[in-house]
């Protein structure tokens, strides 16, 4: 499958004055520079969403603030996310859920993997990210990367190692072939 004109956003889910997020973003971003889709990053903090604030529910497209449309067009012009995602007390940061309850029509039908970290490699963060992705209709990749607090960062900075590189390549492979799936899918509707 040609994955040369597949768009992939990578969404840095934490918007925390100091995080690890960032590191772990750029690792990904480093990674995936010689694939053949073009990976892009979305930092939540370029997108200062305030609390659901859309009097009608997301599934109708009925938007009616500005901060919603700008941020419904960044999310449509992909066809695939990585969702860089921290745990932060067993569960995915509330501005990156508060980011996915936004929109509905803008994540359907499109492809998902996650990377997620923290000390326990952010595993229950992920696990209540795939049950928020199934119910916006994102297909998300069985593999994943984790990488833990104690383990995988010296200080701020993630320091994956070799196997690390290869389980991503492997997520990276898988996102970029449903994503292409995905996209006729897209196109069937």
């Amino acid at each position: 499958m040609d994955t040369s004109n597949l768009r992939i956003g990578v969404i840095l889910g934490s918007t925390r004055p100091r995080r690890r997020g960032e590191s772990v973003a750029g690792w990904v971003l480093d990674q995936a520079e010689h694939r053949g889709a073009t990976y892009e990053l979305i930092d939540l903090r370029d997108h200062p969403l305030p609390l659901l604030d859309e009097p009608a529910a997301a599934s109708t497209g009925d938007y009616t603030h500005a901060h919603t449309r700008i941020w419904a067009a960044v999310i449509a012009r992909y066809d695939g996310f990585v969702f860089v995602c921290p745990e932060y007390n067993h569960g995915l940061p509330g501005a990156l859920k508060n980011a996915i309850d936004y929109l509905w029509a803008e994540w359907l039908d499109k492809a998902a993997a996650i990377v997620s970290y923290g000390n326990g490699e952010g595993l229950r963060s992920a696990e209540h990210l795939r049950g928020v992705l199934s119910a916006v209709g994102i297909a998300h990749v069985r593999p994943q990367t984790t990488l833990s607090n104690r383990a995988d960062f010296d200080g701020y900075t993630a320091t994956p190692n070799e196997h690390h590189e290869h389980g991503l390549a492997t997520m990276l492979e898988d996102l970029e072939l449903w994503a292409g799936a995905m996209r006729e899918v897209r196109a069937q509707r």
